[in-house]
């Protein structure tokens, strides 16, 4: 069998970094690589008790042994620890980066998965489906998946959000990318945030993971989505130097300029407009999405998967 596993810079409440750690490692990661982009020392003293987690403190001398400076973006410093993770995992065979709101979901053991692929395969694709907001994930989680690019994507994406859907790509508020492992001991590869780089190639020798899905938790309710909108409208996944869903010369607008609209005119009113229809697990959204092709429930036992690896958090 493959071994894997997974690496993550993340800034949390100690809850959020063990859940996702026991998590994977219930699902099967042989380790677990957290770079902790803010001081937890709750959360580093557990993950370091762990014989499968490995975890550093991301703080000014770590970054100034690094690379001098700390980057302003988080992207960056994404990127920089995954492939400094990468040069390291020698422990297992395949590594994704991901992000601690990110949890795989798979339809065959993961490490069968990645066993299966041809020697000469270099990278392997996840692709994400996006939570619907509500609801508990420990019993039932809706998700909207991905919409593979065809002539029929904006047809679907349109019927699926009548007001919204022409200004989302495949219909979702984040990355429709997904994530990716990369074979490991390959020299000079760059890892990045969802792709890898090989002298000048993206994703040298890649293939799709059609039974490996990325669930990401985007927007578990309202007050969650609405406390992160500035920061993402400003520095995330909604920020200005994105590209629009459709071209500029068929009256594309990018998410950031949308949501500036929506803030002009409606204000938070606009935005919970939009939240209603494009994020909600209401029944008529659960509805569209099954009458398309593209709805899909799991659930996901963290309480237990935490009890099992990090007991003496198992209440928090």
């Amino acid at each position: 069998m493959a071994t894997w596993g997974v690496i993550a810079t993340i800034k949390a409440e100690t809850p959020a970094i063990l859940r996702f750690a026991a998590y994977h490692l219930d699902l099967g990661a042989h380790r677990i690589y957290i770079y902790l982009d803010a001081p937890n020392p709750e959360a580093q003293e557990a993950l370091r008790n762990h014989p499968k987690c490995r975890v550093m403190l991301c703080d000014d001398d770590y970054w100034q042994r690094r690379s001098g400076t700390r980057p302003e973006m988080h992207q960056p410093r994404q990127t920089f620890n995954a492939t400094r993770a990468y040069a390291r995992a020698h422990e297992v065979d395949w590594l994704m980066h991901m992000d601690v709101d990110e949890f795989l979901v798979a339809d065959s053991p993961v490490s069968e998965q990645l066993a299966t692929l041809p020697d000469q395969i270099k990278c392997a694709r996840a692709r994400p489906m996006e939570l619907l907001a509500g609801g508990d994930p420990q019993t039932e989680a809706a998700f909207k998946t991905f919409i593979p690019a065809c002539r029929r994507r904006e047809e679907t994406v349109s019927a699926l959000y009548p007001t919204f859907g022409q200004h989302l790509k495949g219909g979702f508020l984040s990355h429709i990318a997904g994530k990716i492992f990369v074979r490991t001991g390959i020299r000079g590869i760059k890892f990045r945030i969802h792709n890898a780089f090989l002298e000048g190639v993206t994703n040298p020798d890649d293939t799709e993971l059609p039974a490996l899905h990325l669930a990401h938790f985007h927007a578990s309710d309202w007050d969650i989505w609405f406390s992160h909108f500035t920061y993402r409208h400003s520095s995330g996944s909604y920020r200005a130097d994105l590209g629009p869903a459709r071209s500029r010369e068929r009256g594309g607008i990018t998410t950031h300029e949308l949501f500036a609209l929506i803030l002009e005119e409606e204000g938070e009113t606009g935005l919970r407009a939009f939240f209603e229809e494009v994020c909600a697990d209401t029944p008529a959204l659960r509805a569209r999405l099954e009458q398309q092709g593209h709805l899909r429930l799991a659930a996901f036992p963290f309480d237990t998967a935490l009890a099992k690896h990090f007991p003496d958090f198992a209440n928090i």
